[in-house]
């Protein structure tokens, strides 16, 4: 007679399929210096995740040429070209086509009019800690010139879940930075870049986490 097989035994033989980098797309609408920080991560093994497209809203975008250049897909969404709400379908066509799991707005200078199948599934990087210096028309050195201007003592980045507002939606987390006496605008923008370059990776590790345990 056969022996039967333990749990134990049961468990170690049970063919568990390869987990699947989650599927990224990048928005962007400016240098893509927050793309490539993504891009690097991937390739140095960081970041399990794998970016199955970009999309521009600007033709002349640095951004455009850095994905051309790392060999990911580019679709240029012009906002200039196309009134909504031809703008909003068209990216979420893209979006669809790609078979994103997650869509990382990545310094995307307009509003993404978020459709119902992908609630939850928009994530963007401010850098300032929300709910501060927020809003249309903070970003880039903007964010940084009020942040110094308003006196305050330290600054950041947050990394949230967008909704139909502007640098808003529920927080995933933040990293802070220390506001030095000497900081101009540039520098702090720099010293906050370089927690961005921390944080955007963190957050799509945890949500990737999350999604395997769902």
């Amino acid at each position: 007679m056969c022996a039967k097989s333990t749990p134990q035994e049961n468990a170690r033989n049970t063919i568990v399929p390869p987990k699947k980098p989650i599927k990224l797309g990048v928005l962007l609408s400016g240098t893509g210096r927050t793309f490539q920080n993504l891009h690097h991560r991937i390739a140095d093994g960081s970041l399990e995740a794998e970016i199955a497209c970009v999309i521009s809203s600007r033709h002349g975008a640095c951004g455009v040429q850095r994905a051309r250049d790392a060999g990911v897909p580019v679709h240029v969404v012009s906002r200039r070209d196309l009134r909504d709400p031809d703008f909003h379908q068209r990216i979420t066509e893209h979006l669809a086509q790609a078979r994103v799991d997650l869509v990382c707005l990545a310094g995307f200078n307009t509003l993404y009019e978020i459709p119902p199948v992908l609630a939850g599934k928009v994530i963007n990087i401010h850098p300032a800690l929300l709910p501060e210096f927020g809003g249309r028309g903070f970003y880039g050195l903007r964010v940084h010139e009020a942040v110094l201007a308003a006196g305050k003592r330290e600054s950041g980045c947050t990394v949230h879940f967008c909704d139909n507002q502007y640098d808003h939606g529920p927080i995933i987390l933040q990293r802070r930075v220390p506001i030095l006496d000497d900081d101009t605008p540039q520098s702090l923008a720099a010293r906050v870049f370089e927690q961005e370059c921390i944080a955007y990776p963190q957050a799509i590790r945890l949500l990737a986490s999350r999604r395997e345990r769902a």
